[in-house]
């Protein structure tokens, strides 16, 4: 398992820190808000807004704040109007960047993901640069000390998974977007836990990181993640886990 994947993992297992509660929230928002004005505010007919909502709710978000969002997405409250963008560039060592934003001012946002690009050993590159190197999958993974790996594999295949994937500690079951939610409803009902589970841009190859440039990249993600505008952030990046596990630990 590559970037953010790797990333997103470890940092689920570390859990979430009370004073990054409220930015994670604000992130979570402008998803519910966004998928509700885009495809309705009934989560049964509109799918981005369900898992939007699992996704908050998972983050024991109040009820009361996700009817909020809903109804600034709808009309039925007034909210901001915001602009979603995907910024890509390259990072250290050359891997290969992808941020998907979330903005009410481009022209702010801009200008500090460039900034975050340039203090971390990176640049900004133009559309279509490195969009190509991934492809949107759904994600979930599993821990190899918590399932055994003959039954993952057949209720995720049974439930419509293209594949299990095997890493260093890890198993990452891979379906297609539309597939997804049918997926983790089934392994859901199955009683497995998973670290895990989300639709994401799956990198097609990766690229080995080691020593200053894995510090630089792992520090360059945590940046653009720290940005309220920044949703969500991908890359091809290849850390071994130990490396990983001691950058992340320090």
């Amino acid at each position: 398992m590559s970037g953010h994947s790797k990333w997103s993992t470890i940092k689920h297992k570390k859990g979430k820190e009370d004073a990054k509660r409220g930015k994670i929230f604000t992130k979570l928002i402008k998803e519910i808000t966004v998928a509700a004005r885009t495809g309705g505010g009934d989560s049964e007919g509109n799918p981005r807004l369900r898992t939007a909502i699992v996704n908050a709710k998972a983050q024991n978000m109040p009820g009361e704040n996700i009817e909020r969002a809903i109804k600034r997405g709808t009309g039925e409250l007034e909210g901001v109007n915001y602009e979603e963008l995907t910024y890509e560039g390259y990072g250290p060592g050359g891997a290969a960047v992808l941020a998907e934003i979330m903005t009410d001012n481009r022209k702010r946002t801009v200008a500090d993901i460039r900034h975050v690009f340039s203090k971390n050993n990176g640049s900004l590159a133009e559309s279509g640069s490195v969009a190509w190197m991934f492809e949107k999958k759904g994600m979930i993974t599993f821990g190899k000390d918590n399932v055994e790996e003959e039954t993952l594999i057949d209720i995720a295949l049974e439930a419509g998974a293209e594949d299990v994937k095997e890493g260093e500690d890890e198993y990452d079951v891979i379906t297609a977007p539309e597939d997804f939610e049918g997926v983790k409803e089934a392994i859901d009902k199955s009683g497995l836990n998973y670290e895990l589970a989300e639709v994401s841009m799956v990198p097609k190859s990766t690229v080995k990181l080691e020593g200053k440039e894995a510090q630089q990249i792992l520090r360059l993600v945590e940046m653009l993640e720290e940005n309220d505008d920044v949703q969500k952030v991908y890359s091809n990046f290849d850390i071994p886990d130990e490396i990983m596990e001691e950058l992340n630990a320090a």
